[in-house]
Protein backbone atom coordinates (compact mmCIF):
# COMPACT_ATOMS: atom_id res chain seq x y z
CA UNK A 1 0.00 0.00 0.00
CA UNK A 2 0.94 3.36 -0.51
CA UNK A 3 1.42 6.38 1.87
CA UNK A 4 2.29 10.27 0.74
CA UNK A 5 4.08 11.74 3.37
CA UNK A 6 4.10 15.92 2.95
CA UNK A 7 7.31 16.88 4.16
CA UNK A 8 10.88 18.15 3.23
CA UNK A 9 12.91 14.83 2.93
CA UNK A 10 16.16 14.66 5.89
CA UNK A 11 19.33 16.06 4.91
CA UNK A 12 20.84 14.07 1.90
CA UNK A 13 23.89 13.66 3.74
CA UNK A 14 22.70 11.59 6.48
CA UNK A 15 20.72 8.48 5.26
CA UNK A 16 17.66 7.44 3.99
CA UNK A 17 14.35 9.43 5.44
CA UNK A 18 13.74 7.67 8.55
CA UNK A 19 10.02 8.14 8.23
CA UNK A 20 10.19 5.86 4.82
CA UNK A 21 12.09 3.55 6.35
CA UNK A 22 10.29 2.62 9.10
CA UNK A 23 7.28 2.80 6.86
CA UNK A 24 8.76 0.46 4.77
CA UNK A 25 9.17 -1.92 7.59
CA UNK A 26 5.58 -2.19 7.43
CA UNK A 27 5.62 -3.30 3.96
CA UNK A 28 4.26 0.54 2.94
CA UNK A 29 5.28 1.97 -0.16
CA UNK A 30 6.40 5.89 1.27
CA UNK A 31 6.93 8.81 -0.85
CA UNK A 32 7.82 12.45 0.02
CA UNK A 33 7.02 15.37 -1.24
CA UNK A 34 8.46 18.64 -0.42
CA UNK A 35 5.29 21.50 0.57
CA UNK A 36 7.29 23.86 2.28
CA UNK A 37 10.11 26.73 1.28
CA UNK A 38 11.78 28.82 4.29
CA UNK A 39 13.69 31.87 4.42
CA UNK A 40 15.61 32.99 7.09
CA UNK A 41 15.51 36.61 8.22
CA UNK A 42 17.32 38.65 11.23
CA UNK A 43 20.66 35.96 11.21
CA UNK A 44 23.04 39.04 12.23
CA UNK A 45 20.31 39.71 15.11
CA UNK A 46 20.43 36.03 16.26
CA UNK A 47 23.88 36.23 16.48
CA UNK A 48 23.91 39.53 18.81
CA UNK A 49 22.16 37.95 21.13
CA UNK A 50 23.59 34.17 21.06
CA UNK A 51 26.53 36.38 21.94
CA UNK A 52 24.81 38.08 25.55
CA UNK A 53 24.06 34.58 27.31
CA UNK A 54 24.46 36.10 30.35
CA UNK A 55 21.41 38.14 29.43
CA UNK A 56 19.29 34.90 28.94
CA UNK A 57 18.07 32.16 31.11
CA UNK A 58 18.03 29.67 28.55
CA UNK A 59 16.84 28.16 25.36
CA UNK A 60 13.55 27.47 23.51
CA UNK A 61 13.55 25.49 20.13
CA UNK A 62 10.38 24.06 18.99
CA UNK A 63 11.13 23.59 15.29
CA UNK A 64 14.31 22.04 13.25
CA UNK A 65 14.17 25.68 11.01
CA UNK A 66 15.48 27.70 14.37
CA UNK A 67 18.16 25.53 14.18
CA UNK A 68 19.21 25.86 10.74
CA UNK A 69 19.17 29.48 11.30
CA UNK A 70 21.97 28.86 14.12
CA UNK A 71 23.84 27.00 11.55
CA UNK A 72 23.66 29.39 9.10
CA UNK A 73 25.15 31.43 11.24
CA UNK A 74 28.17 29.51 12.33
CA UNK A 75 29.06 28.85 9.19
CA UNK A 76 31.09 31.97 9.13
CA UNK A 77 34.64 31.53 10.66
CA UNK A 78 34.38 34.48 13.00
CA UNK A 79 31.36 33.32 14.50
CA UNK A 80 31.62 29.48 14.71
CA UNK A 81 35.44 30.18 16.44
CA UNK A 82 33.06 32.31 19.06
CA UNK A 83 30.70 29.93 19.29
CA UNK A 84 33.14 26.98 19.70
CA UNK A 85 35.84 28.74 22.13
CA UNK A 86 33.25 30.37 24.83
CA UNK A 87 29.81 30.59 23.72
CA UNK A 88 28.86 27.57 23.47
CA UNK A 89 30.14 26.27 27.18
CA UNK A 90 28.23 29.28 28.42
CA UNK A 91 25.08 28.59 27.04
CA UNK A 92 25.49 25.21 28.36
CA UNK A 93 24.87 25.54 31.77
CA UNK A 94 21.61 27.00 31.01
CA UNK A 95 19.09 24.74 30.20
CA UNK A 96 18.07 24.17 25.84
CA UNK A 97 14.99 23.35 25.93
CA UNK A 98 13.05 21.31 22.86
CA UNK A 99 9.91 19.87 21.40
CA UNK A 100 10.84 16.52 20.41
CA UNK A 101 13.53 14.20 18.45
CA UNK A 102 14.29 16.12 15.91
CA UNK A 103 14.54 19.17 17.12
CA UNK A 104 16.89 17.67 20.09
CA UNK A 105 19.15 16.27 17.46
CA UNK A 106 20.16 19.45 16.25
CA UNK A 107 20.56 20.96 19.35
CA UNK A 108 23.37 18.31 20.02
CA UNK A 109 24.96 18.90 16.78
CA UNK A 110 25.80 22.56 17.71
CA UNK A 111 27.47 21.03 20.99
CA UNK A 112 24.23 21.98 23.45
CA UNK A 113 22.15 19.73 25.75
CA UNK A 114 18.92 19.19 25.52
CA UNK A 115 16.10 18.95 27.92
CA UNK A 116 12.22 17.91 26.98
CA UNK A 117 12.62 16.15 24.26
CA UNK A 118 9.76 13.44 25.27
CA UNK A 119 7.56 16.60 25.39
CA UNK A 120 6.13 16.01 21.75
CA UNK A 121 4.12 19.26 21.45
CA UNK A 122 4.23 23.05 22.37
CA UNK A 123 1.42 22.51 25.50
CA UNK A 124 3.55 19.63 27.17
CA UNK A 125 6.94 21.29 26.95
CA UNK A 126 5.15 25.25 27.94
CA UNK A 127 4.14 22.68 31.14
CA UNK A 128 7.95 21.04 31.09
CA UNK A 129 10.08 24.48 31.14
CA UNK A 130 7.01 25.87 33.73
CA UNK A 131 7.45 23.41 36.13
CA UNK A 132 11.55 24.12 36.10
CA UNK A 133 11.45 27.99 35.36
CA UNK A 134 10.95 30.16 38.08
CA UNK A 135 8.66 33.81 37.38
CA UNK A 136 10.67 36.43 36.62
CA UNK A 137 13.88 34.70 36.20
CA UNK A 138 15.91 35.94 33.01
CA UNK A 139 14.17 35.28 29.96
CA UNK A 140 14.07 32.29 27.37
CA UNK A 141 15.79 33.23 24.15
CA UNK A 142 13.04 32.03 21.41
CA UNK A 143 14.14 31.78 17.95
CA UNK A 144 11.35 30.65 16.00
CA UNK A 145 9.19 30.89 12.91
CA UNK A 146 6.94 33.42 11.31
CA UNK A 147 3.74 31.72 11.65
CA UNK A 148 4.52 30.13 15.40
CA UNK A 149 1.51 29.46 17.49
CA UNK A 150 1.08 31.05 20.48
CA UNK A 151 0.24 28.10 22.87
CA UNK A 152 3.53 27.90 24.35
CA UNK A 153 4.03 32.25 24.36
CA UNK A 154 1.28 32.33 26.23
CA UNK A 155 0.98 29.24 28.67
CA UNK A 156 4.61 30.67 30.01
CA UNK A 157 3.17 33.93 30.29
CA UNK A 158 0.82 32.95 32.26
CA UNK A 159 3.28 31.38 34.86
CA UNK A 160 5.34 34.46 34.60
CA UNK A 161 8.32 32.96 32.86
CA UNK A 162 9.41 35.61 30.47
CA UNK A 163 10.50 34.37 26.84
CA UNK A 164 11.90 36.44 24.07
CA UNK A 165 10.68 35.35 20.64
CA UNK A 166 12.46 36.24 17.49
CA UNK A 167 11.25 35.21 14.01
CA UNK A 168 14.50 33.65 12.46
CA UNK A 169 12.35 32.19 9.25
CA UNK A 170 9.68 32.74 6.88
CA UNK A 171 7.07 29.97 5.98
CA UNK A 172 6.00 29.55 1.82
CA UNK A 173 4.70 27.24 -0.22
CA UNK A 174 7.48 24.68 -1.89
CA UNK A 175 7.94 26.23 -5.50
CA UNK A 176 7.50 22.51 -6.86
CA UNK A 177 4.72 21.78 -5.05
CA UNK A 178 1.68 21.77 -7.39
CA UNK A 179 3.61 20.06 -9.98
CA UNK A 180 4.74 17.47 -7.65
CA UNK A 181 1.84 16.60 -6.38
CA UNK A 182 0.13 16.17 -9.96
CA UNK A 183 2.93 13.92 -10.71
CA UNK A 184 2.40 11.53 -7.68
CA UNK A 185 -0.98 11.43 -8.34
CA UNK A 186 -0.77 10.31 -12.38
CA UNK A 187 1.41 7.86 -12.04
CA UNK A 188 0.99 6.54 -8.68
CA UNK A 189 -2.83 6.81 -8.31
CA UNK A 190 -4.95 7.23 -5.14
CA UNK A 191 -2.37 6.48 -2.19
CA UNK A 192 -4.18 4.64 1.29
CA UNK A 193 -2.28 7.01 3.36
CA UNK A 194 -1.85 10.67 3.16
CA UNK A 195 0.03 12.40 6.23
CA UNK A 196 0.54 15.82 6.94
CA UNK A 197 3.19 16.79 8.98
CA UNK A 198 2.11 20.61 9.77
CA UNK A 199 -0.72 22.98 9.79
CA UNK A 200 1.27 25.08 6.67
CA UNK A 201 0.96 21.67 5.02
CA UNK A 202 -2.58 21.49 5.25
CA UNK A 203 -3.10 24.82 4.10
CA UNK A 204 -0.45 24.72 0.97
CA UNK A 205 -1.32 21.13 0.25
CA UNK A 206 -5.55 20.76 1.13
CA UNK A 207 -7.14 22.27 -2.30
CA UNK A 208 -4.50 20.74 -5.05
CA UNK A 209 -5.39 17.01 -2.85
CA UNK A 210 -9.06 17.62 -3.01
CA UNK A 211 -9.38 18.15 -7.11
CA UNK A 212 -6.16 15.53 -7.48
CA UNK A 213 -8.25 12.62 -5.33
CA UNK A 214 -12.53 13.59 -7.11
CA UNK A 215 -14.60 11.19 -5.58
CA UNK A 216 -11.57 8.91 -4.56
CA UNK A 217 -11.01 11.31 -1.85
CA UNK A 218 -13.47 9.15 0.95
CA UNK A 219 -11.15 6.63 0.59
CA UNK A 220 -7.48 8.04 1.41
CA UNK A 221 -7.04 7.33 5.61
CA UNK A 222 -5.59 11.18 6.86
CA UNK A 223 -3.26 10.87 8.94
CA UNK A 224 -1.13 13.82 11.29
CA UNK A 225 2.21 14.09 13.11
CA UNK A 226 0.91 15.83 15.80
CA UNK A 227 -2.26 17.02 17.81
CA UNK A 228 -1.54 20.51 16.07
CA UNK A 229 -1.52 19.14 12.40
CA UNK A 230 -4.53 16.97 13.49
CA UNK A 231 -6.73 20.27 14.86
CA UNK A 232 -5.81 22.34 11.70
CA UNK A 233 -6.91 19.03 9.33
CA UNK A 234 -10.36 18.97 11.43
CA UNK A 235 -10.79 22.95 11.19
CA UNK A 236 -10.13 22.26 7.56
CA UNK A 237 -12.70 19.54 7.18
CA UNK A 238 -10.43 16.78 6.59
CA UNK A 239 -11.18 13.26 8.75
CA UNK A 240 -8.25 12.32 10.77
CA UNK A 241 -8.12 8.56 10.79
CA UNK A 242 -4.73 8.69 13.10
CA UNK A 243 -2.51 10.96 14.89
CA UNK A 244 0.86 10.17 15.92
CA UNK A 245 1.10 9.11 19.78
CA UNK A 246 4.29 11.15 19.04
CA UNK A 247 6.57 12.92 16.58
CA UNK A 248 8.54 9.91 15.41
CA UNK A 249 8.62 7.33 12.51
CA UNK A 250 7.68 4.73 14.89
CA UNK A 251 4.80 6.42 16.63
CA UNK A 252 3.48 7.15 12.71
CA UNK A 253 4.52 4.07 11.15
CA UNK A 254 2.37 1.82 14.15
CA UNK A 255 -0.75 4.55 13.73
CA UNK A 256 -0.74 3.83 10.39
CA UNK A 257 -0.83 0.73 10.24
CA UNK A 258 -3.57 0.50 12.84
CA UNK A 259 -5.26 2.87 10.98
CA UNK A 260 -5.30 1.09 7.63
CA UNK A 261 -5.97 -2.39 9.38
CA UNK A 262 -8.92 -1.25 10.87
CA UNK A 263 -10.48 -0.56 7.12
CA UNK A 264 -9.35 -3.86 6.15
CA UNK A 265 -11.17 -5.59 8.61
Amino acid sequence: MKVLLLKDPKDKDSGPDPYIKELGLYGFEATLIPVLSFEFVSLESLFEKLSHPECYGGLVFTSPRALEAIKICLKENSKNEAWSKALKQRWNTKPAYVVGKATASLVEEIGLIPQGEKSGNAEKLAEYICSREKPDSSALLFPCGALKREVLPTALREKGVPLESLTVYQTTQHSGLQESLSCYFSQQGIPASIVFFSPSGVKFCLQHIQKLSGNFINHIKFAAIGPTTAEAMEAAGIPVSCTAESPTPQALAAGIQEALHLQNC
